[in-house]
């Protein structure tokens, strides 16, 4: 008897034919989005660092997860202007 309510329960009450529901669809998304906006952040900074030779830097920004705020004010604020790409 519950197997049938619950097969019946989840089988009427989804809103995509292959399961899982619109909250589920773009909460996956916004994560998958939030991933890679992290990672490109934390690229460019681990870069910046290892070229500068901050290790301290390196090190804070490989350990701490922040969704990119920290890179961003580490490249934009904290870290040395270079002039041209290879300096």
């Amino acid at each position: 008897m519950v197997e049938i309510m619950f097969t019946q329960h989840y089988f009427y009450n989804q809103w995509f034919p292959f399961g899982g529901n619109v909250f589920g669809i773009f909460a996956g998304l916004i994560v998958a989005l939030l991933i890679i906006w992290s990672l490109i952040w934390k690229g460019m900074a681990l870069w910046k660092a290892a070229r500068s030779g901050q290790k301290a830097w390196f090190v804070a920004l490989l350990l701490l997860n922040t969704a990119g705020i920290l890179e961003i004010l580490y490249i934009y604020i904290f870290s040395k202007r270079t002039k041209g790409l290879t300096q």
